[in-house]
C-alpha cells in the first residue's frame, strides 16, 4: 500500500511542485491525463454549447480558456481580445491566468507563452491546477480537505464493501470495484454488485464507466485498457474522474436533505391539521349529542301505569350503561388531543389553536356539567313518579275494595225503606219494624267511617293526579248521593213508624238484642275480612314487623270474638226455643236484621280462613324485607371500600405529578402502572353496578349502611379515569417537550421544584401572582412598573393563551424551554430553499413536484397558490413567498 508524504500533498495550489521538478512524464500517465482532462472540460463547456478536440491545441487563443474558467466559477471575466495575432492569444491567455491567481492559486513555470505555443505539459498542467482549484479544494470531509477529504469521503462510501480497499488514487481504483462500489452505494439500482467479479476489473470497469455516462452525466474520462495496462495509472486522472462522482453524489444528497426538510415541515402542518379537523369534529359531535340528550332528560312528560314508567326507568339504565360510557371516553380523548396539539404548535414554533366559537375545552365541560344535572334530575323525577304511581296504585284497589263492599251493603237497602209494609201490620209488626229500623239506624252509623275513608281515597286520589279519576270520582259520588238518599229515607221511615208506636206494644226483645248485637259483631266480621285481605306496602324490616305485631294483636282477639259469636247464636237459639214453646206466629224471620246465624257463621269461617293466608303474606313479606336488607348491606360494604380507594388513587395520581423522584420516563411508567391497576379495578366498579341495579329493580330507596350512592361512585370513577389519562399525557408532552427543545433531566427537576414551591395548594397550577413570583425566583427581572407590568402581560399571553388565569406545568416548562433553547428550524428550512432556488432565488411548480414526494408537493403548491408570482416570475415563488406560505406573515 502507498503512502503520501504529507510535505507533498499538503499544497496542491502549488503545481511547480509536480511540474517543474520533473518536466517529463510517463508517456501513459500523459495519454490519461490528456483523455481525462479533455473529458472533463467538455462536460463544463457544453453547457456554453462548445467543446475542444485537442486539448493543447484548442486552448492556444485562450478564447476556450476564459470561457471555461466563466462556467465553472460563475463569474465574468475581461472581455477577451478576438484578433488572431500572437499577442492577442498571449492576452486572452493572461486573463485566463490573471483570474486563476486571483482565487488564490499561485502559478509557477506556468506562462501564456507556454501555453499558447502549445507546451502540452504546461497545458495539462494548467488544466490540473484549475481541476484542483474548482472541483477539488472545497471538498470538506470531517476538517480535511481537497485530497484527502476527497479519499476520506471514497473510503467512508465503500467501507461497507468487504472487497473494496481505498488507499490513494491509483492502485486502489485498477480492478474497477471501488468505482462500481461508489456507484452501488448511491444508486444501488444501476449495478447489480453481487454479480462483479475482482478478477474480471476490465468489465467491472467498462460497467461503471456505462453507467456513469449513461445515468449520472459523468463523461468517460478513463479508458479501462489503460488502466490496466498501466502498473501505477495516473492519479491526477484517477482524482479527476472520482471528484465528478463526489460532485454528482454529494449535490444530489443536498437536494434530497432541503427536500427532505421542507417534506418534513409540510408533513407537520398536515399532521396539525388534521388534528385541528379531528378536534373540531368530535367536538361537534359530542356537543351535538349532549345537545340531543338533554332534552330526553329534562322531558317530564308522566306515564300513567307503572309499566310505562317502568320502561323509561330501564331506558335510561341502557343510556347509563350503553350510551354514555363511549362519550365519557370521547370526551377524554378530545381534552388529550387538545393538549397534544397545542404542544406539537408549540414546539413548531407556531400559534396555538383556537377552536370554533361554542367548541373550547370549557364550553365542552359546562355543556357536560349541564348534563350531568339534567340526567341526576331525571333519575330523582323517574324514582318519585315510580313511588307516586305505586301509591296511587295501592289507594286505587283500596278504593275499589271499600266500594264494593259497602255498594254490596247498600244493595236493596233504598227499596226496603220505601216499603209500606207497617200501613197493614200488627202492633206487633210495627214494633217490629220498629226495632228493625233502629238496627238499621245502628248499622247505617257503622259504615259511616267506610263512606268518608271511601271519600278521603277519591280525594287523595285527585290530589296525585290518579289518571283514572273521572270514574273514581263518579263512583264515588254516586256513593256519596246514595248515602244521603238513605239518610233522608231512613229518617222518613223512622217519622212513619213512630206516629204509629203507640199503636203497637208487642215486641220481640229477644230479637232486638240479637239484632243489636250481630249488626255490630257482623260489622266487625266484614271489618276483619277487609283487614285481613288488605294489601301492604313495607321498605323495611321495622314496618314488616309493626304489621305482624298488630297481626298477632288481632288473632289474640279471636278467642273474645268467638265468645261473642256464641252469645248471639244463643240469643238466635233461645228466639226459637220461644217461639217453638210458646207457639209464636214469627214469619221465620228476625223481624230486627237481616243478619242470620249462617251468614254469621259462613263470615266467621271465612275470617278463619283468611287469619292463615295472612299469615304466609307477612312470612313472605318479611323474607323480602330480609333480602333487601342483605342487598343494603352488600353494596353498602362494597361502595365503603371503594369510595375511599377511588379518593386514594386521585391523590397517589396527585402526588405522582407533582414530585421529582427520577426521569419523566419513571413517572410515566409509574403512572401507566396506576393506570393499569385502576383499569384492572374495573369489575369491581361493574359488580357495584350490578348490585345497585338489584336494589333499585328491588324498589329499595334508602341505605343506612353507606354514605356513597351509586352516582357517587360513578362521578368518582369517571374522574379517576380522566385525571389519570390527562396526567399521563402532560407528561408525554413534557417529554416531547424536553427532546425537541434538548432540556436536560436537572433543568426539568429545577423547573418542576420552583413549580411546586410555588404552588401552594398544590391543585397543579399556577395563578398569575405566584406565577410572577417564580419567575422572580428563577432570575426575571419583572417590576412593578408600567414596564414590568407589559411584560409579565406578554408573557402571560404566551403560557395562557385561552385566558383562563392560570398557568400549567406543561404551559410552563414550554416558556422555559422556548426562553432557553435554540430554535433554528425555520433557518433550516430556508436554507433548504436556497439550495433549491439556487442562483435565481426562487422556485418553479414544476421543481417542487420534482424535488418532493406527490402528496407533500401538492400540499405545499396549494398552501403557496396565493402567493405564486407576488414577487418573481409567474408560477413561481420566491423566498419571501415561500417563507410566509410555510410559516405566516407573522413569522417575517
Amino acid at each position: 500500500m502507498d503512502h503520501y508524504d504529507p510535505q507533498q500533498t499538503n499544497d496542491y495550489m502549488q503545481p511547480e511542485e509536480d511540474w517543474d521538478r520533473d518536466l517529463l512524464l510517463d508517456p501513459a500517465w500523459e495519454k490519461q491525463q490528456r483523455k481525462t482532462f479533455t473529458a472533463w472540460c467538455n462536460s463544463h463547456l457544453r453547457k456554453a454549447g462548445t467543446q475542444i478536440e485537442n486539448i493543447e491545441e484548442d486552448f492556444r487563443d485562450g478564447l476556450k480558456l476564459m470561457l471555461l474558467l466563466e462556467v465553472i466559477s460563475g463569474e465574468r471575466l475581461a472581455k477577451p481580445e478576438r484578433g488572431k495575432m500572437r499577442v492577442h492569444k498571449i492576452s486572452n491567455v493572461n486573463k485566463a491566468l490573471d483570474f486563476i491567481a486571483s482565487k488564490g492559486v499561485k502559478l509557477v513555470s506556468i506562462g501564456a507563452e507556454e501555453i499558447v505555443d502549445g507546451n502540452v505539459k504546461m497545458t495539462l498542467g494548467m488544466i490540473w491546477t484549475i481541476i484542483l482549484r474548482f472541483a477539488i479544494q472545497d471538498i470538506s470531509v470531517e476538517e480535511t480537505s481537497a485530497k484527502e477529504g476527497l479519499l476520506l469521503w471514497c473510503q467512508r462510501k465503500t467501507a461497507p464493501y468487504k472487497n473494496v480497499n481505498i488507499q490513494n488514487f491509483h492502485i486502489s481504483w485498477k480492478d474497477g470495484l471501488g468505482f462500481c462500489a461508489l456507484i452501488h452505494r448511491h444508486r444501488p439500482e444501476l449495478i447489480d454488485y453481487g454479480k462483479l467479479r475482482k478478477d474480471d476489473p476490465l468489465t467491472n470497469l467498462n460497467t461503471a464507466f456505462d453507467v456513469a455516462e449513461k445515468y449520472l452525466d459523468i463523461p468517460k474520462m478513463l479508458d479501462a485498457e489503460d488502466i490496466i495496462g498501466t502498473l501505477r495509472p495516473d492519479e491526477k486522472a484517477i482524482m479527476t474522474y472520482v471528484s465528478c462522482y463526489y460532485h454528482a453524489f454529494s449535490g444530489a444528497q443536498k437536494a434530497e436533505t432541503a427536500a427532505n426538510r421542507i417534506c418534513k415541515v409540510l408533513a407537520v402542518n398536515q399532521e396539525n391539521e388534521q388534528l385541528m379537523e379531528d378536534y373540531e369534529k368530535l367536538a361537534s359531535d359530542l356537543l351535538e349529542w349532549i345537545r340531543r340528550t338533554i332534552p330526553w332528560l329534562e322531558n317530564r312528560a308522566p306515564e300513567n301505569t307503572m309499566q310505562a314508567m317502568q320502561q323509561k326507568l330501564e331506558d335510561f339504565r341502557d343510556y347509563r350503561r350503553l350510551h354514555k360510557p363511549p362519550k365519557v371516553q370521547e370526551k377524554c380523548q378530545l381534552e388529550i388531543n387538545f393538549n397534544t396539539l397545542q404542544t406539537k404548535l408549540r414546539l413548531s414554533n407556531r400559534p396555538a389553536f383556537m377552536p370554533s366559537e361554542g367548541k373550547m375545552v370549557s364550553d365542552i365541560n359546562n355543556a357536560w356539567g349541564g348534563l350531568e344535572q339534567a340526567e341526576k334530575g331525571y333519575e330523582e323525577w323517574l324514582l318519585n313518579e315510580i313511588r307516586r304511581l305505586e301509591r296511587l296504585d295501592h289507594l286505587a284497589e283500596k278504593f275499589r275494595q271499600k266500594a264494593s263492599i259497602h255498594e254490596s251493603w247498600t244493595d236493596g237497602k233504598e227499596a226496603m225503606l220505601q216499603q209500606k209494609d207497617y200501613e197493614t201490620a200488627t202492633l206487633s209488626e210495627i214494633k217490629a219494624l220498629l226495632k228493625k229500623h233502629e238496627a238499621f239506624e245502628s248499622d247505617l252509623a257503622a259504615h259511616q267511617d267506610r263512606v268518608e275513608q271511601i271519600a278521603a281515597i277519591a280525594q287523595e286520589l285527585n290530589e296525585l293526579d290518579y289518571y283514572d279519576s273521572p270514574s273514581v270520582n263518579a263512583r264515588c259520588q254516586k256513593i256519596c248521593d246514595q248515602w244521603d238518599n238513605l239518610g233522608a229515607l231512613t229518617q222518613k221511615r223512622r217519622e212513619a213508624l213512630e206516629r204509629t208506636e203507640k199503636l203497637l206494644e208487642t215486641i220481640d226483645q229477644l230479637y232486638l238484642e240479637y239484632a243489636k248485637r250481630a249488626a255490630p259483631f257482623n260489622n266487625w266480621m266484614e271489618g276483619a275480612m277487609e283487614d285481613l285481605q288488605d294489601t301492604f306496602i313495607v321498605h323495611t324490616i321495622e314496618e314488616i314487623q309493626g304489621l305482624t305485631t298488630a297481626h298477632e294483636q288481632f288473632k289474640a282477639t279471636l278467642p273474645d270474638a268467638d265468645k261473642e259469636r256464641q252469645a248471639i247464636l244463643g240469643i238466635h237459639n233461645e228466639v226459637s226455643k220461644i217461639v217453638q214453646t210458646y207457639h209464636v206466629n214469627m214469619a221465620g224471620t228476625n223481624p230486627y236484621t237481616t243478619i242470620t246465624p249462617q251468614e254469621i257463621n259462613g263470615k266467621w269461617e271465612h275470617v278463619r280462613q283468611l287469619v292463615p293466608r295472612r299469615d304466609q303474606a307477612l312470612m313472605e313479606e318479611h323474607a323480602r324485607q330480609q333480602q333487601n336488607e342483605r342487598l343494603r348491606k352488600q353494596f353498602g360494604a362494597q361502595a365503603n371500600v371503594i369510595g375511599p380507594w377511588i379518593q386514594t388513587k386521585m391523590e397517589e395520581i396527585g402526588r405522582i405529578s407533582i414530585e421529582m423522584h427520577g426521569t419523566l420516563e419513571d413517572q410515566l411508567n409509574h403512572l401507566r402502572q396506576y393506570e393499569k391497576s385502576i383499569v384492572n379495578y374495573k369489575p369491581k366498579i361493574d359488580q357495584l353496578e350490578g348490585d345497585h341495579q338489584q336494589i333499585q329493580e328491588a324498589l329499595i330507596f334508602d341505605n343506612k349502611h353507606t354514605n356513597y350512592t351509586m352516582e357517587h361512585i360513578r362521578v368518582g370513577w369517571e374522574q379517576l379515569l380522566t385525571t389519570i389519562a390527562r396526567t399521563i399525557n402532560e407528561v408525554e408532552n413534557q417529554i416531547l417537550t424536553r427532546d425537541a427543545k434538548g432540556i436536560s433531566q436537572e433543568q426539568m427537576n429545577e423547573f418542576r421544584a420552583s413549580f411546586n414551591h410555588f404552588d401552594r395548594d398544590h391543585s397543579g397550577t399556577l395563578g398569575p401572582e405566584e406565577f410572577k413570583a417564580c419567575l422572580i425566583s428563577l432570575g426575571y427581572d419583572i417590576g412593578n412598573d408600567a414596564q414590568g407590568e407589559a411584560e409579565f402581560a406578554r408573557i402571560m399571553s404566551i403560557v395562557d393563551p385561552n385566558r383562563l388565569g392560570v398557568v400549567t406545568f406543561q404551559a410552563f416548562i414550554d416558556f422555559m424551554s422556548r426562553e432557553t433553547a435554540d430554535t433554528d428550524t425555520a433557518d433550516q428550512v430556508m436554507a433548504s430553499f436556497k439550495i433549491l432556488a439556487g442562483d435565481k432565488n426562487y422556485i418553479t411548480v414544476d421543481e417542487l413536484r420534482r424535488e418532493l414526494p406527490p402528496d407533500q408537493a401538492e400540499y405545499c403548491i396549494a398552501r403557496m397558490a396565493p402567493y405564486n408570482g407576488r414577487d418573481a416570475v409567474p408560477g413561481a415563488l420566491d423566498y419571501m413567498s415561500f417563507s410566509t406560505a410555510l410559516y405566516g406573515e407573522s413569522d417575517l
